[in-house]
């Protein structure tokens, strides 16, 4: 699915909290799906970060149980489990993909043993998974994130990663202006940030460089104000 000809039609995974949300993913058409962890956070009545690991595991393992489509799981930071650990958790839930973020308490992880780690995922899972390893050069920069520094780094960590077997990288934060930038430094696939509102549509981010789009925790806050609305207009 990530290997699409046109650089206009990216791959587009909605993000579902829970089983309800991704049964209406894929009646809208979705072909695949990835699983959000602050929206399943928000959903087990946790702040982002807080989920236990047994949880989110069982969490995404009733949202893939709920449908035909291939699931991809954001397991954060890996919550300290081993690797090979890590990657039998995963494929018992019935997950394809994992998301794995670089940066831990809101502190870059040092790129060459992320990579090492990235490196035993791989190993562990074989042609098993998909590994989405995520770049945080753009949100975790004290003060702010230059732009500049911000896209050499992401690159920098990229090429590690990709050599470290990941099979797709996500500079998540990305400004739009940058993603060409990105997309010729990065070798293999690229994941971008969309929005539920507003801002560039998925075939604008895949002429910019991205080779698939994920919402991070948008649509379940989308349907949370929808819900406020709603509540709201029976009172």
């Amino acid at each position: 699915m990530h290997r699409r000809t046109a650089p206009g039609d990216p791959l587009v995974l909605p993000g579902p909290w829970d089983a309800a949300s991704a049964g209406v993913f894929v009646e809208a058409g979705f072909r695949a799906l990835a699983t959000p962890s602050a929206g399943v956070a928000a959903s087990l009545g946790y702040e982002d970060g807080q989920t236990p690991a047994d949880e989110m595991f069982a969490a995404v393992a009733r949202i893939v149980r709920a449908v035909d489509v291939p699931v991809s799981a954001d397991i954060e930071g890996g919550y300290g489990i081993a690797p090979k650990e890590l990657v039998e958790r995963l494929l018992e839930t019935g997950a394809v993909g994992c998301n794995l973020e670089d940066s831990e308490d809101g502190t870059l992880k040092d790129p060459r043993a992320h990579a090492d780690w990235l490196a035993e995922v791989r190993h562990a899972a074989a042609d098993r998974l998909f590994v989405n390893a995520r770049i945080d050069t753009f949100i975790r920069a004290r003060g702010g994130a230059d732009p500049k520094q911000a896209t050499e780094q992401a690159i920098e960590r990229a090429a590690l990663y990709v050599a470290a077997g990941a099979d797709c990288v996500y500079p998540i934060g990305a400004p739009t202006d940058v993603l060409p930038l990105l997309r010729s430094g990065i070798q293999g696939p690229i994941n971008v940030h969309g929005t539920v509102t507003g801002g560039p549509a998925p075939a604008e981010l895949g002429e910019l460089g991205a080779t698939r789009i994920t919402f991070g925790p948008g649509l379940q806050r989308r349907a949370a104000e929808a819900l406020r609305q709603i509540t709201a207009d029976l009172g």
